[in-house]
């Protein structure tokens, strides 16, 4: 099972951070020890004294596929969950500035918790409005409306470079509003009105 991510997805999020609003998808990997599931709590890394939430929806694989074109990209997954993306932001800057890759900064154990999961067959997927509270205070908003690059093209894109296989994830990206966690956080995330989500930071 392989865990891909798209950074930038949200031209609101890449003007926060100060990056350009990207050409192709940005990706990169999170190893299988980064998931966090059945709202275990978060715990803290040692190494970091800077660590942000990003909200995130998460395509769920269903099928093998390689080389998919983008109008056939559907065909590929029916289930959609949510999830957050954590970063040592302190430990990303610094890898950044000496043009090093990000994995430390994003790919650490626990660093992708995810909730639950629900079936998008025959459904649309250009208006699913998701969010995230922190200690019930509203910190992130997003509408895939708003997203750059959409799911198929996602998909579409990964697949030239990877074989997609049954039960690979896909982060799809965050919205504006990432921020720091501290121990005693509950985070909890929603899509519409409906918690999917929710764990403690520690």
């Amino acid at each position: 099972m392989k865990i891909f991510c798209i950074g930038r997805n949200y031209s609101e999020h890449a003007k926060e951070l100060g990056n350009a609003v990207p050409e192709n998808p940005v990706v990169f990997s999170k190893p299988d020890t980064a998931l966090l599931k059945n709202g275990e709590p978060f715990y803290l890394p040692s190494f970091s004294n800077d660590v942000h939430h990003e909200v995130e929806l998460v395509i769920k694989i269903s099928k093998v596929g390689k080389n998919i074109q983008e109008k056939f990209a559907r065909n590929y997954f029916n289930e959609i969950g949510l999830g957050v993306d954590f970063t040592a932001r302190d430990l990303q800057t610094q890898l950044k500035s000496k043009g090093l890759p990000w994995e430390l900064a994003k790919g650490f154990d626990g660093s992708a918790p995810i909730g639950e999961f629900w079936n998008v067959e025959g459904s649309g997927l250009n208006q699913i409005e998701f969010s995230l509270t922190k200690n019930g205070t509203l910190v992130q908003a997003g509408n895939t409306k708003d997203m750059i690059f959409s799911f198929e093209k996602i998909v579409s894109f990964i697949s030239h470079y990877f074989t997609l296989k049954v039960g690979d994830l896909i982060y799809t990206g965050t919205p504006a509003g990432v921020g720091p966690v501290v121990i005693g956080d509950v985070l909890e995330g929603f899509v519409g009105d409906k918690s999917l989500l929710r764990f403690e930071v520690k």
